[in-house]
This record gives structure tokens, sequence and C-alpha cells, in this order.
């Protein structure tokens, strides 16, 4: 599966849409978020995730999706069930966005 980028105007519908979903906060700025692009694009297409949506929101475009996910760093890594955030966290770690991702299998 691809990453899909996403914006406030369609952020809510995913979130109703999809069981499970996995959003990177980024700005362009950011040079850390730049760096882990193809990391969570490898990850989006991993079978094991098949399940998760992908996508991809700038955090300084899309104010209520920020705010959705409790974005206070970046990047900045939210996974959502049934449309509620189970958790988010500000990292460049890739094995910590593989732990959320299996939390929510």
């Amino acid at each position: 599966m691809s990453v899909e980028e996403s914006k406030d105007q369609d952020f809510n519908n995913q979130l109703v849409n999809h069981d499970k979903i996995v959003v990177k906060y980024y700005a362009n700025w950011c040079g850390t978020c730049k760096l882990f692009s193809p990391k969570y694009k490898r990850l989006s297409n991993d079978e094991r995730y098949a399940n998760i949506t992908f996508l991809d929101v700038n955090a300084e475009e899309n104010p209520v999706a920020r705010r959705l996910g409790g974005v206070d760093n970046l990047p900045f890594f939210a996974v959502f069930k049934d449309g509620n955030l189970v958790e988010g966290v500000a990292t460049s770690k890739e094995e910590k966005l593989v732990e959320m991702l299996d939390s929510i299998l």
C-alpha cells in the first residue's frame, strides 16, 4: 500500500473509513522528516501492515489533523484505531514506529 497525503478537509473521513491508520506529521523544513520518508514508505509496503492505512499530513498546513494527533514535535507519528487516537509520539526511530504499528494489528 502506498502513503496517501491527507489534509484537514479529508482527515475525518479517513478516520471514519479506515479501521487502522498511522499518520506521519511533517513540515517541509524538517530534515529528519525527509530522512524518515523512505522508511515510512517501505513500512507501508510491508505485508504485515497491509490492513493499515498510511497517511502523510503537513502539520503546518493542517491544524485540525495536527490537533487530533496531539502533535508536539516533528516528525510525529500517531496511530488511530476505529477513529480513536491510540498513541502518538515524536520520534525518528523506526523501531518505535514498528512497535506502534504492531500494537494496532
